[in-house]
């Protein structure tokens, strides 16, 4: 079957009216586009569970900050619908801005209704460099959430912190939704997908893998049984590129988002860093 592309939003409620008279489970996988295998891994997962899957394609305006790419992130509309329909996709949801926010509207907290999570898990991590960024994710999940009204909904983990975020959103406005988090996928050589992975020239693509490095030397060194995270943080320097420009690298409980001074069991470990003008995130989970 052809994978439905609907661009309004009571177009997208009338598919899930029938959806729900037949009693179908829905899953739905939030993007943002210019998808690559780790969306993939996403969908896969949606099919093995779910009746039916949602695809939404939105870059979402009100996550980023005004020096941020939001202009040129990477758009391929019509490559995201093949790969959705070469994974047996039911529908992509591509709305554009003023069909999810409404015409005329000022995309700020001045103009818009805004879901702001807690402080204590956005003023860290990627939301201490990115005022603002989570709560247009939450917004714009909590409005996809509403308007695909999904029994599970598929995160990657390597938005850990977003992971985080979400789920305690569900739990904390009593959504009935379950959030299914799926693993990083890497390529070959280590580095973690990302669609912004494309800006990256091949020196600063080489640069890039010392932080997917740097994970696997905590790691082992996790299972050595060092848990100081001063000894580990100071390794995980020592191991990356001296040309990355390094924003952070956090050591929280994945239980409870606070930072640690020894690491546990389901320890987040967590490295953002600009390799050229390029930021990436990387995590593992200890």
């Amino acid at each position: 079957m052809k994978v439905q592309l609907l661009n309004k939003i009571l177009e997208v409620k009338e598919q899930i009216k029938d959806w729900k008279k037949e009693n179908y489970t829905i899953g739905l996988v939030p993007t943002m586009g210019a998808l690559h295998a780790g969306h993939a891994s996403l969908i896969k997962k949606a099919k093995e569970i779910s009746d039916k899957v949602v695809v939404s394609v939105f870059v979402n305006p009100i996550q980023f900050g005004p020096s941020e790419d939001f202009n040129k992130y990477p758009r391929k509309i019509d490559s995201d619908v093949e790969i959705c329909e070469s994974l047996g996709v039911d529908v992509v949801f591509n709305p554009a801005a003023e069909e999810m926010y409404g015409k005329n509207k000022n995309l700020s907290n001045n103009d818009l209704t805004f879901v702001c999570p807690p402080y204590n898990y956005v003023d860290c991590l990627c939301g201490k460099a990115r005022p603002g960024h989570f709560d247009g994710v939450a917004t714009v999940v909590l409005k996809l959430f509403n308007i695909v009204r999904p029994d599970y909904a598929f995160f990657g983990q390597k938005d850990a912190q977003q992971l985080f975020i979400l789920k305690n959103m569900v739990k904390d406005l009593n959504l009935d939704i379950t959030i299914v988090p799926c693993p990083i996928v890497r390529e070959e050589d280590g580095l973690a997908l990302s669609s912004r992975n494309v800006y990256l020239s091949m020196e600063e693509r080489k640069n890039a893998l010392s932080i997917s490095k740097a994970l696997r030397e905590i790691k082992k060194l996790y299972n050595d049984g060092i848990i100081d995270v001063k000894i580990l943080f100071d390794t995980a320097v020592s191991v990356l590129d001296k040309h990355l420009e390094l924003d952070y690298i956090e050591f929280r409980d994945f239980e409870t988002f606070q930072p640690l001074k020894e690491v546990r069991e389901n320890t987040l470990v967590a490295i953002a860093a600009k390799s050229g003008t390029t930021r990436l995130i990387d995590n593992e989970i200890l």
